[in-house]
């Protein structure tokens, strides 16, 4: 059950509290280590989301594939991004209403796959899903560092768009593909 790809899931969600010290701690001079804090909370941000890609990769190129894993992986996730989300709303860099509705649409499509695997059913991650993850994770990073980037802060505002859309895209397809066999009773 503990093998490399569940560790970095583990990983993923202990760098969590870390970025959040990162982002919301304000340190005297704006700098940690020579570097402003947002550019070492990108780092400590993709470091994190990097490990979201490896877990899973490595999983499938070493058949290590546990149910620890299936079920670590898809949380860590939820906690890095929502976690960041949050922050971003406190910085003023999100509005609370959208951090809302991405946050739902992940509680909702965790609570459908929970339904699923009581009956024995695994949901695995569709394609929207997928682009979802990456566009939200490219969102928090601009987002992240566009007070220091000024010129990322025109990009922002598409990026929030974009970034809610697809969410609520991803979570309907998971409810139109899947919710029906919940209604039907096949779950």
């Amino acid at each position: 059950m503990i093998n490399l790809p569940n560790i970095l899931s583990m990983t993923r969600i202990l760098l969590v509290p870390l970025l959040m010290v990162v982002l919301l701690t304000k340190f005297e001079g704006r700098e940690i280590i020579g570097l402003d804090n947002e550019f070492i909370a990108l780092i400590v941000f993709l470091v994190a989301a990097l490990t979201d890609f490896l877990d899973g990769f490595i999983a499938r190129r070493r058949k290590q594939v546990t149910r620890l894993g299936q079920l670590l992986d898809p949380a860590a996730d939820k906690i890095l991004t929502s976690s960041a989300f949050i922050a971003l709303v406190e910085l003023g860099l999100m509005p609370a209403w959208m951090v809302v509705v991405i946050v739902g649409r992940e509680f909702a499509v965790s609570a459908l796959r929970s339904i699923a695997a009581l009956e024995g059913i695994a949901i695995s991650a569709v394609m929207a899903g997928k682009v979802k993850t990456t566009l939200q994770i490219i969102t928090i990073a601009v987002l992240i560092v566009s007070a220091p980037l000024p010129v990322l802060q025109n990009l922002a505002p598409a990026l929030r768009w974009l970034t809610v859309t697809i969410t609520l895209y991803s979570g309907v397809e998971y409810f139109f593909r899947f919710g029906r066999l919940v209604v039907r009773g096949n779950v």
